[in-house]
């Protein structure tokens, strides 16, 4: 047996598992094949880079990313700790000035002396597991050669499907006249003797978003536009079902004319400054860096040309001369049929010493995605020091125990999962209102989780 542990990735779920093994005592070997080779998707250099957004979500507890978030923070993760420390503002979610925040993780990981990061792609997989023990976390985008690595040793013939990711806009090129900022409910008009200071808030932008309201007419000729437009025409092998919770905007656009105003643009909780009354659609805008210069279209992930993105996004009232700083992309994700191959330790099945973490598990999302590298580094742990304790299998009551439940049970259409309270078991009691039994659900999670804690530190 090796005397360290390899994780092949070393994006969030990599990281966190190679930092939560290393503070365990055990040697890490990271691979990461950036920047020597990057991904169609990728353009930093640095670990643990952040592609589609740069939100890690709310931060409420009544929310059940939110919740995992505090659920990794008792936890003691890594990931979740720096994405605090870069955080830009963005009301009660989470989201982190992204360059800040991988350059920091890939700073904190290379000061360990327990880990060796090492800047090549690596695909004999079938080697490394006769002598040790490896974590396999390469994420939505893995490389050609490792997935037909892995879909030669997991025996599964496909792995890949299909999302994509938002345009990025200077904020200096919006147009002010038309938006505002403000967070959803904040603005919406209330007493007429609040109007005044309700102006007087969006001028000092005191809030997280930028908003941009369109009326009847405008919503409907940008719809009628993006339905028309040019898209990148797929390959045979990239046509797979894209996951609903990355859904590109032309689609949702396709499947009817109030989609989006249900959806991404759902005007509710503001006020259109230019008529003083709700609008008929909003789109939102969310600071991209701690300075507050770049934006992101929030739920505009596309596969539209680039030409004809600036076409139809410039038609948005206040976005008619945006600079885009960068077009939303389609990409690939790569995921395995977990059910079948894992168990709920992350670990291989029929080969004990093979762990997967990330996205590539059917985790869907970020903080999601390290939450899985928690668990398979902590196990990974137990594995390597053959100690008489049971696996590292959270609790269903809690947000992290619920995830890995769904992913690893057997089901026949299984699909990338997000982190949410209908996989929770459900209070006894019946609670009609869902902030208090959210509530009620949350704490009952992390009083679970404090309890289970005392019991896998090593």
């Amino acid at each position: 047996m090796n005397n360290y542990i390899t994780i092949i990735g070393g994006g969030l779920a990599g990281s966190e598992a190679a930092y939560q093994i290393a503070k365990a005592g055990i040697k890490v070997k990271l691979y990461e094949m950036k920047p020597y080779k990057y991904t169609s998707a990728h353009s930093n250099s640095d670990l643990a880079e952040i592609v589609c957004s740069n939100s890690f979500k709310s931060n409420l507890h009544t929310n059940a990313c939110g919740l995992l978030k505090e659920e990794l923070r008792i936890l003691n993760s890594l990931l979740i700790k720096v994405a605090d420390e870069t955080s830009v503002p963005a009301g009660q979610a989470l989201a982190v000035d992204r360059e800040r925040f991988a350059k920091k993780v890939t700073e904190e990981l290379e000061k360990i002396d327990n880990v060796e990061i090492i800047r090549e792609e690596f695909t004999d997989i079938e080697k490394l597991i006769k002598e040790g023990i490896v974590i396999i976390a390469t994420g939505p985008l893995t490389s050609d050669k490792l997935a037909e690595e892995i879909k030669r040793i997991t025996g599964e013939g496909e792995l890949a499907f299909y999302d994509a990711a938002a345009p990025i806009i200077e904020k200096e090129s919006i147009n002010f006249d038309v938006a505002f900022y403000g967070n959803r409910y904040d603005q919406e008009r209330g007493k007429e003797e609040d109007v005044d200071k309700w102006k007087e808030r969006i001028k000092n932008q005191e809030a997280s978003y930028i908003n941009l309201p369109m009326n009847k007419e405008e919503y409907e000729k940008f719809c009628q536009e993006l339905i028309e437009a040019e898209i990148v025409e797929l390959h045979e092998f990239e046509k797979k079902e894209i996951f609903e919770g990355c859904m590109p905007i032309e689609v949702m656009a396709k499947r009817g004319l109030d989609t989006l105003r249900f959806g991404p643009l759902k005007p509710v909780g503001f006020t259109d400054l230019r008529t003083g009354r709700r609008p008929c659609a909003v789109v939102q805008l969310r600071q991209d860096n701690e300075e507050g210069t770049i934006f992101n279209m929030v739920g505009f992930q596309t596969n539209l040309k680039y030409g004809e993105q600036k076409r139809v996004f410039s038609l948005i009232p206040g976005l008619n001369n945006a600079d885009f700083v960068k077009y939303g992309v389609m990409h690939r994700n790569t995921f395995i049929n977990s059910p079948k191959l894992l168990k709920a330790t992350y670990q291989m099945k029929n080969i004990p010493n093979l762990y997967f973490a990330g996205q590539i598990t059917g985790v869907e999302g970020y903080v999601e995605s390290i939450s899985s590298g928690m668990i398979a580094g902590l196990n990974a742990i137990i594995k390597f020091k053959d100690i008489s304790k049971k696996e590292v299998i959270f609790p269903k009551e809690t947000m992290i125990g619920s995830l890995a439940d769904y992913i690893f049970k057997e089901n026949n259409q299984f699909q990338p999962m997000n982190a949410n309270f209908g996989i929770l078991p459900q209070l006894e009691e019946k609670i009609k209102d869902k902030k208090v039994k959210y509530g009620k659900l949350a704490d009952k999670s992390l009083k679970i989780l404090l309890e289970y804690v005392k019991n896998i530190k090593f």
